[in-house]
């Protein structure tokens, strides 16, 4: 591959970027020629992912921002915009989780921190995007959603996941609605189990009928293949919906 160019650079934005599938997202989206910035909470954490980038020092930006809030958001975008011009795809991939309990049982500042964090940080990083893609020249650019097969079908005891979650698919569909007049699109990818990037053990899962079982998962590559596939699309065409998953991973009715 040649060298990038301003002319046809190609600019993300990943949430989330300083571990787990932000990092391998950031990482795969480099490999294939975009310019990247990682967006997350640890400094150390970014600069790890941009240590292991290997690439040239003006494809990979670290702004550290805590989601939550409006205004480091606005400047992780404002970043951005000055330092490339553009944002042709938002991922929004950051994510918490909470304890698995029952409702009577979940703290609210549980409740809290995974609405912060999945929902309103997606929403704060998509007004964003929509207000540099609308104005930019040439206009439009592509948004995808990180959700979850929870955004769908809920395990047990997993309420503020699975309502944040379902809350994401909501929000893609909007997105991709009003994106229309300025030529931005929205999908959302939807990823089952995942071998922890990590090393550690896959932990054992709730399954329909209360017992806990360790299930199968995927290499990272599966999920980093299919978000490649969807950034790649040309403007006219989105995938709006991606779900993958191990083969034999409880899903469709969680068994």
């Amino acid at each position: 591959m040649g060298a990038v160019t301003p002319s046809d650079r190609r600019v993300a934005v990943v949430t989330g970027g300083g571990s787990g599938l932000g990092r391998a997202s950031a990482l795969a989206l480099l490999g294939a020629g975009w310019t990247v910035a990682v967006a997350g909470r640890r400094k150390d954490a970014l600069e790890e992912t941009t240590a292991l980038a290997e690439a040239d020092a003006d494809r990979v930006l670290a702004v550290p921002t805590d989601i939550r809030s409006p205004e480091e958001v606005a400047r992780l975008f404002d970043a951005v915009r000055d330092r490339y011009g553009r944002l042709d795809l938002l991922f929004n991939n950051a994510g918490a989780a909470a304890p698995r309990r029952p409702i009577t049982e979940t703290r609210f500042q549980d409740w809290n921190r995974v609405l912060d964090t999945i929902v309103t940080g997606s929403f704060l990083c998509a007004r964003e995007a929509f207000r540099l893609m609308s104005t930019q020249t040439p206009q439009g650019g592509r948004i995808i959603n990180n959700g979850a097969p929870s955004a769908y079908v809920p395990r047990p005891n997993s309420l503020a996941y699975t309502a944040a979650k379902h809350a994401v698919l909501g929000l893609t569909k909007v997105l991709a609605l009003d994106g229309r007049p300025y030529g931005i699109t929205c999908g959302q990818i939807d990823v089952g189990n995942v071998t922890p990037v990590d090393g550690a053990a896959q932990p054992a899962a709730m399954q329909a009928d209360g017992t806990m079982a360790v299930e199968a998962t995927i290499p990272v590559e599966r999920f980093t293949d299919a978000l490649l596939l969807m950034a790649a699309q040309p403007p006219d065409t989105v995938i709006q919906s991606l779900v993958v998953l191990p083969a034999t991973m409880p899903f469709l009715g969680r068994g």
